[in-house]
């Protein structure tokens, strides 16, 4: 069995090594953080799916794998982003949280948004960004996290969906990643 999986998306190929994740499972790791033409190419393609939505007022995503894609999308569409931390930082005023288990990390993570760019989200349209998703785990939490703000997740978009178990009928992506059972 190859330790690599072959990705092709929009025009490229990426050799994505597998790494254990649990017991009985690898996946196929996609890191487009430093990738800047795929960060490029995976923008034009999610834009092309989303310019249709015209009343996306922000982009969310999570700290940090999606952070240069929400950049770019936020570029394309004309707006701002926020980006969800995992820690609380010093500078944060009335911070809010909750707690995420990804499948990419051994313990439950918090998530937090600054209180400042809470009072920024209230009453907007919001589209959630990320890289990929495999259970669903880390949007649901950024989804109830998100809720505290009033905000309206109008939008979820992925580059990959990941055979993970989350079914994504909600979710705007280019293409699956497998998994990997061993």
């Amino acid at each position: 069995m190859t330790d690599t999986y072959t990705l092709n998306l929009c025009g490229l190929t990426r050799e994505l090594k597998k790494v254990q994740v649990a017991p009985n499972l690898k996946i196929a790791s996609f890191v487009m953080l430093g990738d800047t033409m795929l960060i490029e190419k995976t923008a034009d393609a999610l834009y092309e799916k989303l310019k249709k939505l015209n009343n996306i007022d922000i982009i969310v995503s999570l700290e940090a794998k999606g952070i240069p894609l929400a950049h770019a999308l936020s570029v394309r569409l004309g707006t701002n982003y926020i980006v969800v931390r995992k820690s609380i930082k010093s500078y944060m005023e009335n911070p809010i949280f909750t707690e995420v288990k990804s499948i990419t990390t051994k313990e439950p993570q918090k998530i937090v948004l600054n209180g400042i760019d809470a009072t920024l989200l209230k009453g907007k349209n919001v589209c959630i960004v990320d890289d990929v998703v495999s259970t669903g785990g880390s949007l649901k939490s950024l989804e109830t996290l998100l809720a505290k703000t009033e905000c309206n997740v109008v939008a979820r978009v992925a580059v990959l969906l990941e055979e993970g178990g989350y079914a994504g009928e909600d979710l705007t992506y280019l293409d699956k990643l497998p998994v990997f059972p061993c």
